[in-house]
């Protein structure tokens, strides 16, 4: 009976994906994030809590093919002949084993070939990651470790990407194709940014007078990324929002006294208020209710009963990250 080392054995626990990368990026991490489930792995490359690559531990030459056909319409340098020689070199197998990390060793030969240049590599590692990272936020069970030494510290290095800005391009409906305009700042590696650092904590108001509603909004926001402010009294949630100054509201509609209709109305005659995402949480699913809700000024809307990913979607849509 074959047997395998107890570092394969894997002990599955809930996970938080955006948890997970906060906390790295909070930490000034450096290394390789290795995040295993059942069904699949992840490597997140960290330098000081930035991302400078992320893969699948196994098939990602379908992903950078795919990838490098989009890129091929603006770079000419990449026809039908450098795939095949990509193909030739990296894909090629040895004494029937693959060629480990082959996918990042082809971007790092395209570039020194010439066939792309420094900002189109950027590019093409931050496509790859955002694909890589959109199934990972789905993760829900797993487990994850951080190694300290990854084959990619003695690799070339193209961009440092900021991993919360990646969570909210992901998370957003709307998020549109990488545009070239500007790439030269954006992905200047020599060079400090004076572009503003996201903000690594939001504080989010959520106003409900349901308990476990509050419970339950509690637990999907983890408190390394989020400082939640739960009232359950919407007069008194007035005041306490002009005082606070969340970055976003979670409103439920059904309030008695004042109910989220009337609340967000009367949050948006003031000045300060006029532009704070005030997101609607109710049971009600009829476009009437929509409608209302677009009336007041509410910034979305979200439906009872939501999970953690529909949840953390609607916030960062709003949130300036």
């Amino acid at each position: 009976m074959q047997t395998l080392p107890i570092g394969r054995y894997r002990f599955f626990q809930r996970l938080q994906p955006v948890q997970i990368l906060s906390s790295s990026v909070n930490a000034h991490a450096t290394g390789c994030l290795q995040v295993f489930s059942a069904s699949a792995s992840w490597l997140i490359y960290l330098e000081k809590g930035k991302l400078v690559y992320a893969c699948y531990e196994s098939g990602m030459f379908e992903i950078l093919y795919k990838k490098l056909q989009v890129l091929s319409k603006t770079v000419p340098t990449l026809n039908r002949e450098v795939y095949t020689r990509l193909k030739a070199i990296f894909e090629t197998s040895i004494e029937n084993q693959a060629i480990p990390n082959s996918d990042y060793l082809a971007i790092c030969w395209l570039v020194e070939q010439k066939y792309i240049n420094l900002t189109q590599a950027a590019m093409l590692i931050e496509e790859v990651a955002v694909e890589v990272l959109e199934s990972f936020l789905l993760l829900q069970e797993g487990c994850y470790e951080l190694a300290s030494n990854s084959f990619i510290d003695k690799m070339p290095k193209y961009c440092r990407l900021n991993i919360l800005s990646l969570v909210e391009k992901i998370s957003s409906p709307n998020k549109q194709k990488h545009q070239t305009k500007n790439t030269t700042n954006k992905y200047n590696t020599s060079k400090p940014s004076s572009k503003k650092l996201p903000k690594l904590q939001y504080t989010i108001m959520c106003i409900d007078d349901s308990p476990s509603m509050l419970h339950a909004i509690k637990t999907f926001l983890d408190e390394t990324f989020f400082d939640v402010v739960q009232l359950n009294d919407s007069v008194k949630a007035l005041m306490q929002t002009i005082r606070v100054k969340p970055d976003l509201i979670l409103l439920d509609i059904g309030m008695p006294n004042l109910n989220g209709y009337e609340f967000c109305s009367l949050l948006r005659k003031h000045s300060y208020f006029k532009n704070t995402p005030v997101i609607m949480v109710t049971a009600r699913t009829s476009l009437v209710d929509k409608a209302k809700a677009k009336i007041v000024g509410a910034s979305g809307y979200i439906t009872k009963p939501f999970t953690q990913v529909q949840l953390m979607k609607v916030i960062f849509q709003h949130l300036e990250v």
